[in-house]
């Protein structure tokens, strides 16, 4: 492939997570790999977006209350037109890639392949892989016709490596009026309360579920983590009971996470769940049902009750701080 672009969302001048590791997997499909970011900071994601194999970030400015999708995905439009449409466009599945991807289908007429967790080229067309029926089967998808694909693809899919390269160069990109379908503004921001790492870049995770039994017995999961300077997470179980908020949720509905440990308390282990985690190097499971499919994936498996097994190993773990 002769070019590919990367929608580079970042915090504070630093690409988030997702896009790095897009990044790398695209310099192994394409000779060039172009960014377009947008935001405070946008031109500052130069150094970390080139250390990686960008050779160029198209900076757009502040969006002040305007939400990402209507004017970023008329931009990228816009680009395409001026500079030559790429061979393709990757965006991570987060919330504002998502709508990126919907708007800028519409815009230049080609259809979105979601949901991907692998890449390969085929030529000058890319082949996708689709993780599907709860991960249990690898679906392979290529688009037909002419014109750039549009491809949004699962967080923790590759690993972000550097390349060693130097900051990319830096171009100015406007944001164009968009009429009407700008009319949503944002009004308010609420920065989730959290302590430790985020959940889908911690090298440890403990995770609760309904073996738990109770909202309160959570806390043993939370401590554990904090004891291990890692995150808690939950299955979409305890997420729904609500007894913790969907940002902890890990799975095919949730977050995918690929930490160095992840240890599943009280997690029978439903395929769609195993989706998210199990990537993971050393994944440790508590549950008093022998049986429970969680145990297949697990690289050390303790039968007995998580009321009993969490305090204990919480107890072990302060003896050796």
């Amino acid at each position: 492939m002769n070019k590919i672009w990367i929608l580079a969302e970042q915090q504070d001048g630093a690409p988030i997570g997702t896009v790095l590791e897009l990044v790398t997997a695209a310099r192994g499909l394409a000779e060039t790999v172009e960014a377009v970011a947008y935001g405070p900071g946008a031109a500052d994601t130069a150094g970390p977006l080139g250390e990686h194999g960008v050779s160029k970030v198209f900076a757009a400015g502040d969006l002040g209350d305007s939400l990402p999708g209507p004017r970023v995905a008329a931009a990228i439009a816009a680009l395409a037109e001026s500079e030559g449409a790429p061979d393709a466009v990757l965006i991570g599945a987060t919330y504002d890639g998502r709508d990126v991807a919907a708007r800028l289908s519409a815009r230049l007429d080609r259809p979105v392949l979601t949901n991907i967790v692998g890449l390969e080229a085929d030529g000058d067309a890319l082949v996708t892989e689709h993780a599907i029926f709860g991960g249990t089967q690898v679906l392979k998808a290529r688009l037909s016709g002419e014109g750039p694909g549009i491809f949004v693809v699962r967080a923790k899919s590759f690993a972000a490596e550097p390349s060693g390269g130097g900051p990319a160069e830096v171009a100015t990109l406007e944001l164009p009026a968009t009429g009407e379908t700008d009319a949503a503004k944002v009004v308010d921001r609420h920065v989730e309360e959290r302590e430790g790492p985020q959940l889908d870049e911690a090298e440890v995770v403990v995770s609760g579920g309904r073996g738990l039994g109770a909202a309160e017995h959570y806390a043993l999961v939370e401590e554990l983590a904090k004891l291990l300077k890692g995150a808690a997470g939950a299955s979409r179980a305890i997420v729904d009971a609500g007894w913790v908020p969907y940002s902890h949720q890990v799975g095919q509905t949730g977050k995918t996470v690929k930490p160095t440990v992840y240890i599943a308390c009280g997690i029978s282990g439903a395929t769609q769940h195993m989706v998210g985690m199990k990537g993971a190097k050393n994944i440790i499971a508590i549950n008093k049902d022998a049986d429970a499919p969680i145990f297949s994936i697990a690289d050390l498996g303790v039968v007995g009750d998580v009321h009993k097994v969490l305090p204990k190993l919480i107890e072990a773990v302060k003896a050796h701080p």
